[in-house]
């Protein structure tokens, strides 16, 4: 059977794929947990979460396999027909307890000049230094960690939260994705170019609660205990953000961190 088969069988039995957590990352991420996990809520307030994901007009990313005979590369039966639409929109964006920075649309690839030039520069530093008490928080992305960027932290005195490798679990934005993919599909006219799911996320990204916000630092002690419990392993914290259940067939889906995320309900 063909491979998308058998995974939505899986699925439909209530079984889901990632990516295995090597030995030396399920070391870093138990460690980083038990140094964390008698955090208050204080402490957490006190975070700036940060994150950049993809969001799609397609339920997938387009990756279909067809099994085939040789020579048959073009035959119809081998090739699917495309309807109009498509495409997909990267963002970035950052959330405390309190306060969220606006939605950046970005361009390209995020490499280490466009996270310095587009993001720490114009929206990063500033933030932090309006909150001096604020501690930034982003992953371990080539684009974070080159010598140019670790500069610019530390001649503008930002505070930086060591983070561990494959951690999506653990940071809250993530359900903060999930929610704008949630509420953008859920919108009366359907979406049909990238410029109109842009501005659909940006918009929704301003609509954001104070409630949410504040759900988020109120979760991450919830997260070091999964994280305690799994040995350092994967949790479900990056599968169900929003509320158990089934994945609905959507038309806009984001892929963020190391696993694509649908949005649930």
């Amino acid at each position: 059977k063909c491979r998308a088969t058998v995974r939505n069988r899986l699925i439909e039995a209530g079984l889901r794929a990632c990516r295995p957590v090597v030995r030396h990352h399920r070391q870093q991420r138990r460690l980083w947990v038990q140094t964390h996990c008698r955090w208050t809520k204080q402490d957490w307030q006190k975070l700036l979460f940060t994150d950049k994901s993809w969001f799609c007009l397609t339920r997938s990313d387009g990756r279909i396999c067809v099994y085939r005979r040789r020579n048959e590369h073009y035959t119809e039966a081998c090739t699917l027909e495309r309807d109009g639409g498509g495409g997909s929109v990267f963002v970035w964006g950052c959330v405390t307890q309190h306060h969220w920075t606006e939605l950046v649309v970005i361009a390209g690839n995020l490499n280490a000049v466009h996270y310095r030039e587009d993001i720490l520069l114009p929206h990063v530093v500033p933030f932090l230094q309006a909150h001096p008490d604020l501690t930034l928080q982003h992953d371990n992305a080539t684009s974070h960690t080159t010598r140019s960027v670790h500069d610019l932290l530390q001649d503008r005195n930002v505070s930086v939260l060591p983070w561990p490798a494959k951690s999506p679990d653990l940071n809250p934005i993530e359900h903060v994705w999930d929610l704008l993919g949630w509420r953008v599909r859920a919108r009366a006219i359907p979406l049909e170019i990238p410029r109109e799911l842009a501005g659909a996320l940006v918009e929704e990204w301003g609509y954001i609660s104070q409630q949410e916000l504040a759900n988020l630092a109120q979760s991450m002690r919830r997260r070091c205990t999964a994280v305690l419990n799994a040995a350092g392993g994967h949790t479900r914290l990056i599968l169900t953000p929003l509320c158990s259940g089934t994945h609905y067939s959507i038309s806009v889906s984001h892929m963020s961190g190391t696993c694509s995320v649908y949005v649930c309900c």
